[in-house]
């Protein structure tokens, strides 16, 4: 997608540049203007890329740094044990203290670092696949298949604005809530995913409250609310046939998640 037309006012949306009112302006344009919605996706998946690319590649360089320190130091060990056989002693002690060190600088190096927040999120977290396309034409409602057709592709903007088309009366509250609230959740609108699916876990004759649940406590985590997420998450895992009764029991056991339990 051509990102040019859009680019200066993407970079001052992303850098907070825009006043109150030119941010409420984009913000509704962004949930009305499905190009330019397509163009924040693009935009940001982009600027995650290149992040992406600039760690690695600091990796990378460290990594090699660290690999020609090595080859020097092993050169000038064996110019030194070549020019002298008396010090090798001497020498096999330098060559062993040079060696721990170095050990134990690439072992801090590449040692294996807690998750942060994000990492932890995206390793236990499993999210809703979202209707098939059969199950949502088996509705006959052009717009909810329009909605899962997008939120399967991750055009999460777009399949809320889809969903929010569709009247009450032709979709179940129940329905409504919960699928608003999984859209959110994968877009990382956390807080205002909690309140949806706080509301669909309130119905319980709905066989989507018990999948809500999960999904709130998920949302909790995710907005800080550490105590009330473990608490959910104990409900959902008390429940051998809870569709997410594996995934509580293994969020549960997470110290990423919960470092103190």
């Amino acid at each position: 997608m051509d990102l040019r037309p859009y680019l200066d006012e993407l970079e001052r949306f992303a850098d907070g540049q825009l006043s109150e009112s030119e941010q409420e302006a984009f913000e509704q344009r962004l949930a009305q203007d499905e190009k330019l919605s397509a163009a924040y996706e693009e935009y940001e998946q982009f600027t995650a890329d290149l992040r992406w690319v600039a760690g690695h590649e600091t990796l990378r360089l460290r990594l090699q740094n660290l690999d020609k320190r090595l080859d020097e130091r092993q050169a000038a060990l064996a110019n030194m044990q070549t020019r002298t056989r008396t010090s090798r002693l001497r020498w096999g002690l330098v060559v062993a203290g040079v060696l721990l060190a170095l050990s134990i600088g690439a072992w801090l190096l590449l040692r294996p670092h807690p998750l942060d927040a994000d990492e932890a999120w995206t390793r236990y977290y499993v999210p809703d696949p979202g209707l098939s396309e059969a199950a949502a034409q088996s509705t006959d409602n052009p717009l909810l298949v329009e909605a899962m057709r997008q939120y399967r592709e991750g055009h999460y903007p777009a399949a809320i604005h889809s969903l929010r088309r569709i009247p009450a009366s032709t979709l179940g509250d129940d329905t409504l809530l919960y699928y608003t609230g999984v859209m959110l959740l994968r877009q990382d609108e956390a807080s205002a995913a909690r309140s949806y699916l706080t509301r669909a876990t309130r119905l319980p004759a709905s066989v989507l409250a018990q999948k809500a649940r999960y999904h709130l406590a998920m949302a909790q985590w995710r907005t800080g609310q550490r105590p009330e997420a473990r608490a959910t998450l104990q409900q959902v895992a008390q429940d051998t046939q809870h569709p997410y009764w594996a995934e509580a029991q293994a969020a549960l056991r997470a110290k990423e998640l919960f470092p103190q339990q």
